[in-house]
């Protein structure tokens, strides 16, 4: 399954989730009214000395009753889903988390913000934060409602038990769960649970209340006995309800973790790392449980499963540990204990020496198809030779660069040297203003970076981009809208927007305004390109116009790309129609087509980048900010 297919899917289960949750609340409306209307039925009846009881059916009492069960199970719901606004973090906060920042000394901890970034890199994914629980289980978890605002929770058994090897398979399983759309449900899911159980509760509270107050005989008589047993009717149904809850949350989750554990052999060729990370599991003492009484809520999002009980077959949300094992390893001999050693490191392979030219990669013509298709294609993969790159990528960083980078100040001020011009007057006039409006502290970081590097290779800049991000997400709302103001004054005092500044705004913004800007979640409106045929033409015709070194035939590209699109009224529209907030506004339209009309865009996209039979790394650059503001993670192309 591709990238684009994953996330189809993951939109389907979220509609099956409401059809779900949308019967669990019916089926509590009607118990609890049967509830309520038996038991005032029944004292009714008593009190007029009947001999036989008989229960009244109200429509208005059914209806008053049935509004006040789902006013509480929604607003419990949405009050569970609005604490988890701010994404992963506060997942990770919720379990008692701690933010991993690197300087730290610690070996552990370094090795595995490294296995994080590396794969981030290779997926085209912002760095998503690594947050560490004080647990002896052996367990993980990815959390966010997208990538722009995941994070990844580690054990301290986790990083001390595996290997690096295992490590990697553990984090590329979570890197799995990120790419195919599984962490938007994985917190839907809370939500719904907790607002189901929130009837339970209820019950619970009326329970102690009638059991404490100091009734007479009489008060009892009148009431006290009606508010005892509606308290514990209703706990028996609020429980019941998460007993339901809990068998669709484990039905939801158990097929996407064998999902995630192939994707995760996918992405680095190496079965056995995933398979004896899983081993380690089964042969450690503390297993993979998570202590913290937390941990039942987002016990679907671990990476194993995390808590145990009389229940826990029947309400596992992940398969048995065995059976996981044996598909990754067929001729495993039913044995647990693997030591750390045991693990092979992937084979590199005759692919990570091979450095292709851009003319080996391109094809003749407009035609380009192929070519775009091995593009697109590489969505939301990690292909293993990638994640190689992207660990001698890593390491070629300049070293003052690369510890700056991982601390709000030296994150903000390798931002700020990014877009220093090259020519000396308008380089100076940018200091000037930083030195007057950058945070205290910044500007001496950004001037010690200018003395101690003197270029950046274009092949860093956007992992410069993506690993500053977590430091980034700990600046505040004010800090966070003066950088932003910043990056946009020093790109405006030249008068000129180059493809690198705006590709550097669009994926920094993208991602840090999901996390500082309480912007609502828009889903997918739009299910035919036809909707958006202006958005479209401008997209493309800007394409057509930028960073070519040949004369084309613009006419004839925009030709190519309506092919790939299919009959649309796609039109190449002249230059003076097309700028940047106009373009912005079209790329934020067709962010919202359906994951399965995406693939097509890009691939015209490809088209008309590559009309002039070159891909240039600028170029490249371009194309990923296209993509990564659509919320298709691009890996680093292949050049």
């Amino acid at each position: 399954m591709d990238f684009f297919q994953s996330q189809d899917q993951a939109r389907k289960q979220t509609l099956l989730l409401v059809v779900f949750f949308s019967l669990a609340v019916i089926s509590l409306v009607v118990l609890t009214n049967l509830l309520v209307m038996f038991l005032f039925g029944y004292i009714d009846s008593q009190s007029l000395n009947s001999t036989a009881p008989t229960l009244q059916f109200d429509w208005q009492v059914f209806l008053s009753v049935g509004a006040l069960v789902i006013a509480v199970i929604l607003l419990g719901s949405l009050y569970k889903v609005s604490a988890l606004s701010k994404g992963g973090d506060a997942v990770a906060e919720m379990l008692g988390g701690r933010l991993i920042v690197d300087g730290s000394g610690d070996l552990d901890q370094q090795k595995v913000l490294n296995v994080v970034e590396e794969m981030a890199i290779a997926s085209g994914t912002p760095v998503p934060p690594v947050y560490l629980l004080d647990e002896d289980g052996i367990n993980a978890f990815a959390a966010g409602f997208s990538p722009s605002d995941a994070v990844i929770g580690v054990t301290l058994g986790c990083i001390q038990q595996l290997n690096r090897a295992q490590l990697q398979g553990v984090i590329a399983h979570e890197f799995s769960h990120i790419l195919n759309g599984d962490m938007r449900i994985n917190i839907r899911l809370i939500g719904i649970l907790h607002g189901i159980l929130i009837i339970g509760l209820i019950g619970y509270f009326l329970l102690r209340s009638a059991s404490y107050s100091r009734y007479s005989r009489s008060s009892r008589n009148n009431g006290g006995g009606a508010i005892l047993g509606l308290g514990l009717g209703l706990t028996v149904i609020g429980f019941a309800g998460t007993f339901f809850g809990n068998l669709i949350k484990a039905a939801v989750s158990r097929q996407r973790e064998y999902l995630a554990d192939a994707s995760a052999v996918q992405f680095t060729r190496n079965n056995m790392g995933i398979a004896n990370a899983l081993k380690r599991i089964g042969g450690s003492a503390a297993g993979s449980r998570i202590e913290n009484p937390v941990g039942a809520e987002i016990s679907h999002a671990l990476f194993a499963e995390g808590v145990s009980g009389f229940f826990s077959s029947l309400f596992a949300t992940h398969p048995p540990l065995e059976d996981r094992i044996r598909r990754l390893d067929p001729k495993w001999d039913g044995n647990f204990n693997v030591s750390a050693a045991e693990t092979p490191e992937p084979s590199s392979g005759k692919t990570t020496s091979r450095t292709q030219s851009t003319a080996e990669n391109l094809v003749s013509g407009i035609a380009g198809a192929g070519f775009a298709a091995s593009h697109v294609g590489q969505v939301g993969q990690v292909r293993p030779e990638v994640l190689q790159q992207a660990q001698a990528l890593l390491q070629k960083i300049p070293p003052q660069l690369r510890d700056a980078i991982h601390e709000p100040h030296g994150a903000r001020a390798a931002i700020y040297f990014l877009l220093l011009n090259d020519e000396e007057e308008i380089r100076q006039a940018q200091l000037q203003y930083l030195q007057a409006e950058s945070d205290d502290g910044v500007f001496d970081v950004l001037l010690k970076l200018a003395q101690e590097t003197t270029r950046i290779d274009i092949a860093h800049r956007l992992p410069l981009i993506e690993i500053s991000l977590p430091a980034l997400r700990q600046l505040s709302a004010q800090q966070y809208q003066r950088f932003k103001n910043n990056v946009r004054k020093l790109v405006d005092i030249d008068r000129k927007v180059s493809l690198f500044e705006w590709s550097l705004q669009k994926i920094l913004f993208h991602h840090l305004d999901a996390v500082f800007v309480k912007i609502p979640r828009q889903g997918h409106k739009y299910t035919s390109l036809k909707q958006i045929e202006k958005a479209c033409s401008l997209l493309l015709s800007m394409l057509i116009y930028v960073g070519k070194e040949k004369k084309i035939d613009e006419a004839q590209v925009m030709q190519a790309a309506k092919k790939e699109l299919g009959d649309i009224n796609l039109q190449l529209l002249p230059v003076t129609e097309i700028s940047l907030p106009a373009l912005n506004q079209a790329l934020d339209r067709l962010n919202r087509l359906t994951p399965l009309l995406k693939p097509r865009l890009l691939k015209a996209c490809v088209i008309c980048i590559s009309a002039d039979h070159n891909f240039s790394p600028v170029e490249a650059e371009l194309f990923r900010a296209i993509a990564d503001t659509l919320d298709c993670p691009m890996p680093p192309v292949q050049l």
